[in-house]
């Protein structure tokens, strides 16, 4: 946990230094932003799920980090449209596939060891996120052009944070003493009244970096939380159900092998579920062709207004 912290806080502060080195360079005297009003994204990253199962030695709560333990991250993939409308704000449009994972195994806190329980789903989700661009050097490639002369490179900078909303997906599955992993929804592991919703609306906010590495390529960091509002990402909820109530399979999945008993609690529904996403994200310039098809319709009327 110590480590964890020390990471986070050393990546604020290499945002925050670098962020101060952009703001010294031209955020908005320069009407370079517009050359990149469209944009298409594609990104990679890790996931770490932030619920009751799984976790590191102490129980974290919402918005903590305390439930965060390496051998459980995932990997993400997303795709996006970004659609810059002013120099401090763009839309993000986007759609990400993932997967979560939680095991009490490898828990260091004693009750959630002695729990013993697990899941894996996959997570397929849409978000539309609102950005705001803090500091910024918009200006690609040499700050002059003298021969025998050095430039210095600059690299269209942007520092930004983020919120939005969205909608996700999930399936949780545990894996049963064959081998072969069960969907888990429907079986209402906690003796439900009905199966939990596989649908969620979620609320990411986060902070990112993006820097220049041609005329119409960047590539940049983004760190995000997504809180959403469901407890049962992992199937795991309130307390321990009467097997008698529940199927076989149910009854199995409800409580393999712990010492709890009916009525204990098997989870915190007070506490809805949320996970981070860490992205690297590749962005593609696509304005140039409609902003060469405006300068061209502008330079016509612009000849149209003198007669010979």
């Amino acid at each position: 946990m110590f480590e964890m912290k020390r990471l986070l806080i050393f990546c604020f502060s290499v945002f925050f230094l670098l962020s101060l080195n952009a703001q010294h360079a031209n955020f908005n005297s320069q009407r370079n932003w517009s050359l990149h009003k469209k944009e298409l994204q594609i990104g990679i990253g890790a996931t770490q799920f932030n619920g009751d199962l799984g976790g590191a030695e102490g129980i974290g709560r919402d918005y903590s980090l305390k439930d965060i333990d390496w051998p459980s991250t995932g990997v993400a993939f997303w795709l996006g449209y970004r659609q810059r409308f002013h120099p401090y704000f763009a839309t993000t449009t986007s759609f990400c596939v993932f997967n979560l994972k939680g095991d009490d195994a490898l828990s260091e806190e004693p009750s959630r060891n002695a729990r013993n329980l697990h899941f894996r789903s996959l997570g397929l989700e849409v978000q539309q996120r609102l950005e705001f661009i803090f500091a910024a050097n918009e200006k690609f490639g040499s700050t002059f052009n003298l021969p025998g002369q050095y430039s210095k490179k600059s690299r269209s900078q942007q520092y930004y944070v983020f919120g939005g909303l969205g909608l996700c997906y999930f399936n949780p599955k545990a894996q049963n003493a064959e081998g072969n992993w069960v969907a888990l929804r429907n079986l209402r592991t906690e003796n439900q009244d009905k199966p939990y919703s596989p649908l969620t609306f979620t609320i990411p906010m986060g902070i990112g970096f993006r820097m220049g590495i041609s005329k119409m390529w960047r590539v940049g960091l983004e760190l995000a939380y997504v809180k959403t509002f469901t407890d049962y990402m992992d199937d795991v909820s309130t307390n321990y159900a009467d097997p008698s109530l529940l199927s076989s399979e149910g009854a199995y999945f409800s409580n393999p092998d712990s010492p709890y008993t009916i009525g204990d609690k098997r989870g915190d529904p007070n506490q809805k579920d949320a996970y981070y996403h860490m992205n690297v994200v590749f962005t593609r310039n696509i304005t140039y062709k409609d902003y060469g098809r405006q300068r061209f319709k502008k330079d016509l009327k612009g000849i149209g207004k003198y007669k010979v």
